[in-house]
C-alpha cells in the first residue's frame, strides 16, 4: 500500500480562529492551568475537524495531513503547529493518547464519509467524536473515574446528536447525512424528502416528525448525564453547567421552530443570556415535549 505523501495544509491561527461555537470553550470558569491545557486540547481538535471538513482537498490528501497530525501527538521529531502544545501533555497518559487517536478516527470517518446505517453506528462515531473531549476533560481535572466517564460520554454524544440536527441543512449542501438510515427508511422519509425539504427550506410533516424523534432521544440522553455537575470540581461543574445550559437551548428553540431546521438554523444570540441562565439552574431530568399541532 502507498502513503500518501503531500505538503501540510494551511493551518488556521488559534487566536480569533472563525468558527462559531454553541458552547464555551476554555471559559473563564476554567481554572488558569487547565485552560491551557483545554486550549491546547481545542487547537489540535480544531484543526484536525478541520482537515476533514474545510476546503475543497481530496480525501487522499485529508487523510495524509490527519495521519501527520497522528505522527506528531507521539512522535518529538515529527513537529505540528497544532499538536505541539498538546504533545507534553500525553506523556505518561496512554488513555489520555487513545483519546486523542480516537478523535483522528472520526475525523477519518468524515473525511471519507459514508452514512451510517442505525442508530449504533451513529453512537460509535459520536464515541470517537465526541466523547474523547468529555475523558480528556476530566482527566485535566484530576476527577476521571469509569462512573463519571459514563455520564460524560452521554453529555458528549447528546450534544454532538443534537448538533447534527441543528446543521441538518448546512450538512446536507456538503453531501453529509448524520441520520440512521434505517430510521429514515422507517418513518417513511426517502433521500428525496431531504432534498426537497433543502430546496424550498421547509420540512415536510414526516421529515419534522423524525427529527423530533432524533432531538427528543438526545435530550434525554443529555440530561442522562446531567448528574456529573455535582460530581465534580465546582469550577469544572459551573463550566458543564454552562454547556448543559447550550445543548437545553438549542433543543428548545428546535422545539419552538417545529423541529424544522430547515427553516431556520437555531443558534445561540445574546438574547438567549437569561434562558441559558435559567437553563444552567434546572434540575436534570425534564426535556421538552414533542408539542407540535
Amino acid at each position: 500500500m502507498s502513503v500518501v505523501e503531500a505538503p501540510p495544509l494551511p493551518l488556521r491561527p488559534w487566536h480569533g480562529v472563525d468558527h462559531y461555537e454553541n458552547f464555551p470553550v476554555a471559559s473563564w470558569l476554567v481554572p488558569a492551568a487547565e485552560r491551557t491545557r483545554v486550549q491546547a486540547l481545542y487547537r489540535f481538535a480544531r484543526y484536525a475537524d478541520d482537515v476533514a471538513d474545510e476546503g475543497e482537498h481530496a480525501p487522499e490528501l485529508r487523510l495524509a495531513e490527519l495521519d501527520r497530525l497522528e505522527r506528531s501527538l507521539s512522535d518529538p521529531a515529527c513537529e505540528h503547529q497544532a499538536a505541539d502544545a498538546l504533545r507534553p501533555l500525553l506523556i505518561g497518559h496512554p488513555a489520555w493518547l487513545a483519546d486523542c487517536h480516537d478523535l483522528l478516527k472520526a475525523f477519518r470517518q468524515d473525511a471519507r464519509f459514508q452514512p451510517h446505517p442505525d442508530f449504533a453506528s451513529l453512537r460509535r462515531y459520536c464515541d470517537h467524536s465526541a466523547a474523547p473531549i468529555g475523558r480528556l476533560m476530566l482527566a485535566f481535572f484530576g476527577c476521571r473515574t469509569t462512573d463519571r466517564v459514563a455520564l460524560s460520554d452521554a453529555i458528549c454524544s447528546a450534544l454532538q446528536l443534537i448538533n447534527f440536527q441543528q446543521d441538518l441543512a448546512r450538512d446536507l449542501a456538503r453531501g453529509r447525512l448524520y441520520l440512521p438510515l434505517d430510521e429514515l427508511a422507517a418513518a417513511g422519509v426517502g433521500q428525496a424528502d431531504l432534498a426537497e425539504a433543502l430546496q424550498v427550506g421547509r420540512a415536510g410533516p414526516r421529515v419534522r416528525r423524525l427529527l423530533a424523534a432524533q432531538t427528543l432521544r438526545a435530550a434525554a440522553l443529555l440530561e442522562q448525564g446531567a448528574p456529573l455537575v455535582r460530581q465534580v470540581p465546582w469550577r469544572l461543574g459551573l463550566e458543564l453547567r454552562a454547556v448543559l445550559a447550550g445543548g437545553r437551548r438549542i433543543v428548545e428553540k428546535l422545539a419552538a421552530g417545529g423541529f424544522d431546521p430547515f427553516v431556520a438554523r437555531p443558534a445561540l444570540r445574546a438574547r438567549d443570556a437569561f434562558a441559558l441562565l435559567r437553563l444552567a439552574l434546572r434540575a436534570p431530568g425534564a426535556i421538552p415535549s414533542d408539542d407540535r399541532r
